[in-house]
């Protein structure tokens, strides 16, 4: 189900692109490493039962390895395409705050983000200026160890905010183990902290019903965002699957200048759809989604993390930094998550607001990311779909 690319590809489009918003100049890129590049999972491949797990993906050689960098890969999605892509440039959040609710501790998270931040020229964001809170699942300091796959996703989830949303203030919020007990209690504290209007998961684990996780997700008035997963079409995940927050698929994102929007996105193969057994039909019943429960997703963006993958700085170790290049749909929470910041439209239940205006999104028509009946619950089409849900983000208006 993975795409992967090889280098002489990677370099080629490198010299296609370079001098294009979106990606990282070719000047500033790392050596193209040797072989075959393919996507790998940084946590878990499945989640226990009663627990999650993170959907970030790196990019890594033939033999698994994540090249080590000192500066962004020259593929990498950067602030500035991001943001050119979704229609976001120039537009301001107001200092309104995104928290990230992932487990696990992340040493050298304040550090990493500062590297990541200089290197694209945004403002600074630290603890110090009261840009960056970090805090553990109950609000205090008492933080826990690091574990270097969820710290990984950590990375990839304050970089996604920082492009997307520059000036927005960013929220860690760290649980000590990926149970659904912690990871929701680190949901609700997020959900206490002033200014704190969007709260992202990048993680996700078996489909449940509300009645048993949904307190810790019910939080209107606060856009909650959760990644659909990376298998494919599946069936469902939770909290992706819930009825409180907006589940959030993936596209390929690949700069084209032939095209008005100077950018082309299609279903990303590994974006999880399918229908809830546990969770009721909502927002989505009159887009003839096929399901008779829930529907995932409602919206997507970037997270093949070859083709719209982020550059990201993150932790190589317990101790050791470097530049990478990630996706998943742990890219697309995190991203969504910071639009609902810029539009500071999250009253009520954020995920029905795209479905009162559909037309304001950028409708993905092509990609696939399984076989199933009906087709549209994993093949792309016009109006609603199970990879891309209603679209990606062109400008914050649907949001």
């Amino acid at each position: 189900m993975r795409r992967s690319v090889s280098s002489a590809a990677l370099a080629a489009a490198s010299l296609v692109v370079a001098g294009l918003v979106g990606l990282v100049p070719q000047a500033s890129a790392a050596p193209s490493p040797t072989g075959q590049l393919h996507s790998q999972r940084v946590c878990a491949s499945k989640a226990s039962a009663g627990e999650a797990t993170c959907f970030a993906e790196k990019l890594v050689d033939a033999a698994g390895n994540a090249p080590k960098a000192t500066a962004p890969p020259s593929t990498g999605l950067t602030p500035s395409g991001l943001q050119d892509a979704y229609g976001l440039t120039g537009l301001s959040s107001g200092g309104r705050t995104v928290a990230i609710v992932d487990a696990y501790g992340y040493t050298n998270l304040e550090k990493d983000l500062a590297t990541y931040r200089a290197q694209f020229g945004l403002p600074a964001c630290t603890t110090a200026n009261g840009c960056l809170t970090i805090m553990d699942q109950n609000g205090g300091t008492s933080l826990p160890r690091m574990d270097v796959g969820w710290a990984q996703e950590q990375a990839l989830d304050v970089d996604a905010v920082s492009a997307a949303c520059p000036d927005c203030k960013i929220l860690v919020v760290q649980a000590k183990s990926p149970t659904f007990a912690n990871l929701g209690t680190a949901v609700q504290t997020a959900a206490k902290q002033p200014g704190v209007v969007a709260i992202s998961n990048s993680y996700g684990g078996s489909d449940a019903p509300d009645s048993t996780y949904g307190a810790y997700y019910n939080h209107p008035g606060i856009a909650v965002t959760a990644s659909t997963g990376d298998n494919g079409y599946q069936g469902g995940s939770y909290p992706a699957s819930s009825s409180y927050v907006t589940a959030v698929g993936g596209t390929s994102l690949v700069p084209a200048s032939s095209t008005a929007r100077g950018w082309t996105e299609s279903v990303w193969d590994g974006a999880g759809s399918g229908c809830s057994q546990n969770v009721a039909l909502a927002a989505a019943a009159s887009f003839n989604t096929g399901c008779s429960g829930r529907a995932m997703a409602d919206v997507s963006a970037a997270a093949d993390p070859s083709e719209g993958g982020l550059a990201v700085y993150y932790p190589s170790s317990r101790s050791a930094s470097t530049w990478g290049q990630f996706g998943g749909t742990s890219e697309s929470a995190p991203i969504i998550a910071s639009v609902y910041a810029l539009s500071g439209n999250t009253s009520g239940y954020a995920n029905a607001k795209p479905y009162a205006h559909p037309e304001l999104l950028n409708d993905v028509t092509s990609g696939s990311n399984g076989t199933c009946s009906p087709a549209q619950l994993c093949t792309a089409r016009a109006g609603w779909d199970g990879p891309t849900g209603l679209g990606t983000p062109n400008g914050v208006g649907a949001f």
